[in-house]
């Protein structure tokens, strides 16, 4: 099989999804540094690309059934990391969260986009098993404490913003997993009654804060909202990406609404507002091409999978992509509130990009073997 393996390795390499996902990064990188020019954030930024690309490469060559099979530790040690994160000492705490460790050399790691990927194999290792009958209801309790477990720890941090990005791994999963159509309609609609009951609890409560009440407040009604309090963060995006135009602002960065500080967070929530304001609308456009292109390559590679575990772990890297995607474009156009999720592949942060080319290394893995037994 080895052999095989390395006969074929760089023919079915998946070059179009490396070279696409390297590409963002390098486009993203050049906004990182529009938008903060006197900080080291792009350097970071690439030596991030640097570690992504060797890490891609090891898994890519290596056979992801081995990887799936040594999921439980990996996912054990995804779990010290987030109990690890939460002692004083340890971890970071930056505007009232403890989700970092500090790696000497390299700066800050947020361990829970680490334990994305450990959770997401986990889930496919679990729900992988050849089947010939619907979930059951102990199957779905199983995969919903793999997910629990880690969504705890993070929401001690407190980050509600990663707790969101892991439920589209487990819903991506159970809905390939033969889930009964009926408990599907059953689990909508009860989300349709609980979470307005649940909001309208947290309210009562004191759980919501009156400030997370108000940014979905500034989403519900945006021409009332405070623009210089709560909505601060959303008016001054929606007003980067409407300087930008069709082609680009041709003010300098220097004198750019990032260079001029008034948009909070530009290397990082708000990349795609920098992304509009620098490069227009057809930049932005352009951004969203790449994604769908580099989307549908993984979704390629999942339907070719030679097994459903393979399957199964690519797609819920794609669920909870295209769902980071959404929400972080959302908020710099000012349709989503704002909840600190980062744009993958562009977004300043190098836990994101670790983790993202480590699934992308998963996936071209799985396509590597889809002809090998």
């Amino acid at each position: 099989m080895v052999a095989i393996i390395h006969k074929r390795s760089w023919r079915d390499f998946d070059w179009v999804l490396a070279f696409l996902a390297i590409a963002i990064v390098l486009f993203g990188t050049v906004q990182i540094r529009n938008a903060q020019p006197t900080e080291p954030y792009w350097v970071k930024q690439l030596i991030g690309l640097a570690i992504g690309l060797v890490a891609m490469l090891a898994i890519a060559f290596t056979d992801y059934r081995k990887l799936l099979n040594l999921a439980p530790a990996f996912y054990i040690f995804g779990l010290i990391l987030l109990i690890i994160v939460l002692v004083p000492g340890i971890g970071l705490k930056i505007n009232g969260q403890r989700a970092w460790i500090k790696v000497p050399g390299i700066g800050q790691f947020q361990p829970s986009e680490f334990v994305k990927v450990t959770t997401a194999m986990m889930l496919a290792r679990y729900f992988g098993r050849n089947r010939v009958h619907a979930l059951s209801v102990k199957e779905i309790i199983v995969g919903g404490l793999i997910l629990a477990l880690p969504i705890a720890l993070i929401l001690l941090e407190p980050d509600v913003g990663s707790v969101l990005t892991y439920l589209p791994i487990l819903a991506v999963i159970l809905f390939l997993s033969a889930i009964r159509l009926r408990l599907v309609i059953a689990s909508a609609l009860l989300a349709v009654v609980m979470i307005p009951a649940a909001y309208w609890m947290g309210v009562k409560t004191g759980y919501v804060k009156s400030y997370q009440q108000e940014r979905i407040n500034v989403i519900l009604d945006p021409e009332n909202a405070d623009r210089k309090g709560i909505g601060y963060h959303t008016w001054q995006s929606i007003l980067t990406v409407g300087e930008g135009g069709m082609f680009g602002s041709r003010a300098s960065v220097e004198h750019s609404q990032s260079g001029l500080k008034f948009l909070p967070e530009p290397h990082t929530d708000f990349i795609y507002a920098v992304t509009a304001e620098n490069s227009g609308f057809i930049g932005c456009l352009l951004v969203l091409v790449a994604y769908v292109i580099l989307i549908s390559r993984l979704m390629t590679g999942a339907r070719r999978a030679s097994d459903r575990m393979g399957m199964l772990f690519i797609m819920a890297f794609v669920g909870g992509l295209t769902f980071q995607i959404f929400i972080n474009i959302g908020m710099a156009l000012g349709i989503t509130p704002v909840i600190g999720v980062p744009l993958p592949l562009m977004s300043a942060g190098l836990a994101s990009l670790s983790a993202t080319f480590i699934a992308i290394g998963f996936a071209i893995s799985v396509q590597l073997r889809r002809f090998v037994n």
